[in-house]
């Protein structure tokens, strides 16, 4: 049985708990993905299993979480998206086909936030670079909750002068009306992930401050139209339900010292079958466009509860079945 004896230095107890989790359940998690068994005396460990490329990537992987345990409390978020990387025999390439990615660190209320994964560590690059950048893919990869904290920074440091947050507000057709109450009552349950993202950014008062001041402001997309926005980050959350109209209206809003950012799921698009979603057209027209930046998220970036990803890859294997057949 192939098995990799190593060390990992400086010896340190405060890492080694870190690296190996709450009763080891990192180093568990890494034999139950990796098909391998883990055995460790201190920082002597020794990897074992029935494929030697298996083994090999064990030990790659514990030297990398090694190293992050410097300056990060892992847990098992971070250890799940490393093992997403290790996959495949080398790292996803970001969207500029780059392999490697300098940290956009965030800085919010709980504390510093970056990137897990190549896919989002080019997904707050773009951010940065960019005045219109999509994300897209599955849920639970980060799309809007890095955006929210992005567009948090960029306000706390005076960079825009408002938060714009924008939803389809029913799934195909915003058709707000029947609804009972004002209009921030009708919209507010859809944009419920906005505000839950926001909350844990800023706290609850400020929140709530700023929404009466019209720093923040939350609205459905259909009341974007006639607006021009300048000096604002403004996000566009559930994409993939917007019309070919609707999206061009809303990206024609953009003003003078304004960034965009765009997130959706083209795997759960709720317009009616004949309808074309906005975000699937945007994404075949401006492709290649300059000044604007595209990062696609897969399955292996989900950062919620790993069945999560499996179920991801479930759906999209039967999609693609049914794309051939």
């Amino acid at each position: 049985m192939p098995q990799h004896d190593f060390s990992l230095e400086p010896d340190d107890l405060e890492r080694l708990a870190n690296l190996c989790g709450p009763f080891d359940a990192h180093l568990r998690l890494i034999e139950l993905r990796l098909g391998v068994e883990i055995a460790n005396r201190g920082c002597v460990f020794r990897v074992s299993g029935e494929d030697d490329k298996a083994t090999a990537q064990a030990e790659r992987l514990l030297r990398l979480l090694w190293d992050e345990t410097a300056g990060e409390v892992l847990d098992e978020q971070a250890v799940h998206l490393r093992l997403g990387a290790f996959a495949g025999d080398t790292p996803t390439p970001g969207p500029a086909g780059d392999h490697t990615s300098q940290d956009v660190a965030i800085r919010v209320k709980r504390g510093t936030l970056r990137g897990r994964g190549d896919n989002q560590r080019h997904y707050l690059q773009a951010i940065t670079r960019h005045d219109i950048n999509f994300g897209v893919g599955p849920a639970g990869t980060g799309k809007t909750f890095l955006a929210v904290a992005m567009a948090v920074e960029a306000l706390n440091q005076s960079r825009v002068q408002r938060l714009i947050l924008v939803r389809p507000a029913v799934e195909a057709g915003e058709k707000l009306g029947f609804l009972p109450g004002d209009l921030t009552q009708k919209v507010d349950p859809y944009l419920r992930p906005l505000y839950d993202a926001l909350y844990e950014m800023l706290g609850l008062d400020k929140v709530m401050r700023l929404l009466e001041r019209n720093v923040i402001e939350i609205a459905p997309l259909a009341y974007m139209r006639g607006r021009t926005l300048n000096d604002a980050f403004v996000i566009l959350d559930e994409a993939q339900n917007t019309s070919i109209e609707q999206m061009k209206m809303f990206l024609t809003r953009l003003g003078f010292g304004s960034t965009a950012v765009i997130t959706g799921d083209l795997t759960q698009i709720d317009l009616p079958k004949h309808q074309k979603s906005g975000l699937k057209d945007a994404v075949e027209v401006l492709r290649g466009v300059e000044g604007v930046s595209f990062t696609f998220f897969e399955a292996r970036d989900v950062v919620r509860h790993p069945l999560v990803a499996r179920i991801v890859n479930a759906y999209d294997a039967r999609d693609g079945r049914n794309a051939e057949s």
